[in-house]
């Protein structure tokens, strides 16, 4: 059986097309029974308190154990079925369970600390460091009923959140509505026809138009129905999805009682490691001093954005009221409001815009930056795939391999929401054969597929996601670190981590870049330089009301990591953030919290401010590109090497703010953000 194993077969790259379910179990079980084995070799009395040599039995079992379950975790977030998740979900305990008993190893806490950090090198030196830290939060220091107890918590915690997972996604998957063509007035054409061949692609061809939840339908039907009706209709089944109040038989996917025990967790969690609250220890291995310094950089920044958040929404009722004759708009009517507003006053239309990004165009216009700016060759190259729309790619520098990565754009059912970067394997040299290990990524994203002969298409929304995710993805792959758990985005602090990610979505803006990597989807001509002026002028429409409503988020994940009394009902709390800081409310019955899988299922608890806290580092790196760009407005080929050794090559090998200070030569400053997003006073 294990011969024949595709996930124990570590020669190269993950055999995806030929992983089965029926591998999962017999492959975890040897790799777990290696890693095992390795641990109990590595704490032994006589065995050496040694860097390279601990790396050698441990990190490479481990690393074996960690790409292969890496491999089971991507299926299931992107080619889900009953026979996975059944592998998947029987399988997870036993990974979590050794995972959770490794970091808390007293003997193997023991041998670190007697490793004498002179003994090693920079690199070694901050992954020890890390690694002793990381030992202390993972309950290293805790005995008895205590350290079972954290045990038992951390293997409760990982059932919980994949059950988040899956309820989300099957309660998205779930809804489907059949519009007739008048319900759809005033829906873009092209998501028309994907919407009828979707409904005649059901299994008795069913007429009309198959309307889902997923975002290439549910953004478009928002911001472009002429129907408010249809609106509703699709509002109260996006924001009641996951929850008590979802229409009928969605309601069995409710993540209310999910959401009250993971917090208590948490809460107990934390306290059993000697925190007050779960923000405390998230903070700990993060840019963030504490809880208290994010919820005053979070209010601070929302005192300055509520102006123009106000003024943005009163330019929304006066549109409303006398131009669409609409004198109380609901929640279900803003998207629409919005996109017509936006029409009147730039004479811009995201739909417009999109006629130009193709998907093919974009991608090669992506890569066309980043090997000039960072100095590389990207070429196709081939791996085998979960799925034909996968593609595959490689990184060179001077002719040698830097990385290699897969992109998965469609959405589909099966597939999750949203968008990540997510690795295969990292940058390593080896200890067993000092063979330097190539880092390899995954590049997420949901867009909608081409219809008919045409290629897809992507709102200018869609490049922007593009651009950060194949922000983190160079973060991964360009580094220079040989040791493996501070090489590409390992051990980076969490709050800096969308650093390089959010530094990429600035060229989504420039002329000189979208005028290369936009061609009609009819005529093939590029971006007209009068329709890039309007996208611009609208650029920052409602960025007061949009960095509130992510304030909104990270300020309630914060205080409910923190403030929140477990026992207590979720929903209250969420009711007095949004007094605070929002300018428009969801009706009664929405129920935000039930999909938010970012801090619930996805390693994001009291960590969502990261966005923000990041948002501040990005433009402010951006701005050196600003500073030097050439009489073109061409990013600056001097400042893109300086950016690429200071931040991506170093990746976690020194703390984010050295790395931030190696590029910049200072402190980093709010003042780039605010003008960025047209908040700062001139």
């Amino acid at each position: 059986m294990t011969m024949n194993n595709p996930l124990l077969d570590f020669a190269d790259l993950p055999a995806f097309d030929r992983i089965r379910p029926e591998h999962v179990a017999p492959a975890i079980d040897t790799l777990l029974q290696a890693s095992e084995a390795a641990l109990e070799r590595v704490t032994g009395a006589d065995f050496p308190a040694d860097w390279i040599a601990i790396a050698r039995e441990l990190d490479v079992a481990t690393e074996r154990l960690g790409r292969a379950w890496g491999a089971v975790s991507h299926l299931n977030s992107v080619a889900d079925t009953p026979e996975l998740r059944a592998a998947y979900n029987e399988a997870l305990p036993r990974v979590t369970e050794f995972w959770t008993r490794l970091g808390a190893d007293e003997r193997l806490y023991a041998k670190y600390k007697a490793i004498s950090p002179a003994a090693l090198n920079a690199e070694q030196r901050q992954a020890h460091s890390n690694a002793l830290r990381n030992f202390v939060l993972g309950g290293a220091e805790l005995t008895g009923a205590a350290k079972a107890r954290y045990a038992a918590i951390q293997e409760r915690q990982a059932e919980l959140s994949q059950k988040f997972s899956e309820h989300t996604l099957d309660a998205t998957d779930a809804w489907a509505y059949y519009a007739s063509t008048e319900e759809l007035e005033g829906v873009p054409a092209d998501v028309q026809q994907a919407t009828r061949a979707a409904a005649e692609a059901e299994a008795e061809g069913k007429a009309g138009h198959k309307l889902t939840l997923k975002m290439p339908c549910y953004l478009p039907v928002m911001q472009f129905a002429k129907s408010s009706e249809l609106r509703h209709k699709l509002y109260r089944a996006y924001v009641t999805r996951a929850s008590d109040q979802a229409e009928g038989e969605g309601q069995k996917f409710d993540n209310g009682a999910l959401i009250r025990e993971i917090l208590a967790l948490r809460q107990e969690e934390a306290r059993l490691l000697g925190y007050r609250n779960f923000g405390e220890v998230s903070v700990v291995p993060k840019m963030a001093d504490s809880p208290e310094q994010v919820i005053q950089f979070l209010r601070d920044l929302a005192v300055k954005a509520r102006p123009y958040a106000e003024r943005d929404v009163a330019d929304l009722r006066a549109y409303a009221r006398d131009a669409l004759g609409m004198a109380d708009p609901q929640p279900w009517d803003w998207p629409y409001v919005s996109e017509r507003l936006k029409e009147a006053r730039y004479a811009f239309s995201e739909q417009e815009l999109k006629e130009y990004f193709t998907a093919p165009r974009v991608i090669a216009g992506l890569f066309k930056i980043v090997e000039t700016l960072f100095e590389v060759a990207i070429r196709r190259d081939t791996a085998p795939v979960w799925h034909p729309a996968v593609e595959f790619y490689r990184i060179e520098r001077d002719g040698r391999l830097v990385g290699q990565f897969y992109l998965d754009q469609p959405a589909r059912a099966g597939k999750r929401g949203g968008a990540w970067m997510d690795d295969v394997r990292a940058r390593w040299l080896r200890p067993d054969n000092g063979q330097l290990q190539t880092p390899v990524a995954h590049m997420v994203c949901n867009f909608a597929e081409g219809v008919g002969d045409k290629p897809p298409l992507l709102t200018h929304d869609d490049v922007i996601t593009l651009f950060h995710e194949f922000g983190h993805g160079l973060h991964h792959l360009l580094t220079q670190v040989n040791e493996r758990d501070v090489s590409g985005i390992s051990g980076v602090e969490w709050d800096a981590v969308e650093l390089p990610s959010q530094f990429m979505e600035n060229f989504c803006w420039e002329w000189d870049v979208l005028r290369h990597m936009t061609a009609h989807v009819e005529t093939g001509e590029p971006l007209p330089r009068a329709l890039y002026d309007k996208m611009i002028a609208a650029k920052n429409f409602q960025s007061g009301m949009q960095t509130l409503r992510q304030i909104e988020f990270s300020l309630y994940d914060m205080l409910l990591h923190t403030e929140h009394d477990p026992a207590q009902d979720f929903l209250p709390l969420l009711d007095r953030v949004r007094d605070e800081v929002a300018v428009l409310k969801p009706p009664a019955w929405s129920r935000t919290p039930h999909t938010f899988s970012h801090i619930f299922a996805g390693g994001y608890a009291a960590g969502y401010y990261s966005y923000k806290w990041a948002e501040v580092l990005s433009a402010d790196a951006y701005a050196a590109f600003e500073e030097t760009a050439g009489n073109k407005g061409l990013p600056n080929v001097e400042t893109g090497r300086k950016y690429r050794q200071a931040i991506l090559e170093a990746g976690g090998s020194r703390p984010a703010l050295e790395s931030f200070k190696a590029f910049r030569g200072r402190e980093p400053s709010l003042d780039a953000l605010l003008r960025h997003q047209g908040m700062a006073h001139s």
